[in-house]
């Protein structure tokens, strides 16, 4: 039995977020010890057929950790350490904000989902910005960057390029969240004259990389209409897909009417289609999110474009050797089917 199959009942009887909340905080009391040392030894797969080359950045393996668990980049040294490959952190806004009022997080136990309505908390750009110049990580950190929640639809594309400007330094990617379900205003973002406002006054302050998030509630002429912009604009990636606030029938948890974005297991299918979608529109890299928990469903979503995927959810119920067991897992797969990489996999089911 692993160590988190014990640990996992414990902290399953506090709230969501206050066992979050603990795991973040034995995270930064054991980065840059011995102990951090001792878990790469462990979690860390290394091997030439996981790198992937994507929106110019080498990442030593395909599997990273989704924007919203790390909002306010305290751990990324310590996610590099479990066995991850990149980290997303944020979303970070121009001002610190609180988020909504708690509860805010819920377990979906009987689907291996989370509903949550954060509300974008976070420590504001400058707070954020001078922690990510400071953390020397070993791998790509992306940062995801959010309209603050007072500013409306014609300020954003400031607001945005001020969030940008103080994380610049830090960043080596950067995700423009325009489709956040927890906080006011993002539904007005989403739209053809909205979203040029914002990655024009982006690539002006010389955003790059620069990647968009999609929702998974989008119909398909608007998702057709963001990928448009994507290659009118030149932007350099997308990622698919944020959280959604539709409730698949088959939810059978008692948390499944809380309100929020729902991600995990339930979303996985509609993701990893999405994902297909995607890819078979734009000539970028797509980052596949949403359900990802095992090698299987990393796979899925690499062979149905995605040159990387997250996850979140999957960390929460499957712990801190998911990293690792999925790239050991992939490592099997890719020989399974006689392919000598990562790369060489992407987009097999087009």
């Amino acid at each position: 039995m692993r160590l988190y199959d014990i640990a996992r009942p414990v902290l399953f009887t506090l709230p969501a977020e206050t066992a979050n909340n603990a795991v973040h905080t034995l995270l930064e009391a054991t980065a840059g010890t011995p102990v951090a040392d001792a878990v790469a030894d462990r979690y860390v797969v290394t091997d030439d057929s996981l790198t992937v080359e994507a929106f110019g950045q080498s990442f030593a393996n395909p599997v990273g950790v989704a924007a919203g668990f790390d909002k306010n980049a305290t751990v990324p040294t310590m996610l590099a350490s479990l066995g991850f490959g990149f980290a997303e952190v944020g979303g970070v806004t121009a001002e610190p904000q609180t988020g909504n009022a708690r509860p805010r997080m819920f377990r979906l136990r009987e689907d291996e989902g989370i509903i949550n309505r954060m509300g974008l908390n976070n420590d504001g750009a400058d707070v954020v910005g001078e922690r990510l110049a400071a953390t020397d990580a070993p791998f790509p950190i992306g940062v995801n960057i959010a309209k603050s929640e007072h500013v409306g639809t014609d300020d954003a594309p400031a607001d945005y390029r001020y969030t940008y400007e103080r994380v610049a330094a830090g960043g080596d990617f950067f995700v423009v969240n325009v489709s956040c379900p927890n906080s006011q205003g993002f539904e007005e973002l989403q739209n053809r004259e909205a979203m040029t406002a914002i990655f024009e006054e982006l690539q002006d302050a010389g955003a790059s990389p620069l990647l968009v998030k999609l929702s998974p509630d989008l119909p398909e002429p608007a998702v057709e209409d963001t990928l448009d912009l994507v290659t009118e604009l030149g932007l350099d990636g997308v990622v698919a897909t944020n959280t959604s606030t539709e409730r698949p029938t088959s939810l059978r948890s008692p948390n499944a009417s809380e309100r929020g974005g729902l991600s995990g297991k339930p979303i996985e299918g509609r993701s990893t289609e999405m994902v297909r979608f995607v890819a078979e529109r734009v000539d970028v890299p797509v980052v596949g999110v949403g359900g990802v928990s095992t090698a299987e469903g990393a796979y899925r979503k690499i062979r149905a474009g995605a040159s990387l995927v997250q996850l979140y959810t999957g960390l929460v119920y499957r712990g801190p050797s998911i990293a690792r067991d999925i790239n050991e897992g992939l490592l099997d797969l890719l020989e399974a089917d006689g392919f000598d990489s990562v790369e060489a996999a992407v987009g097999a089911d087009l």
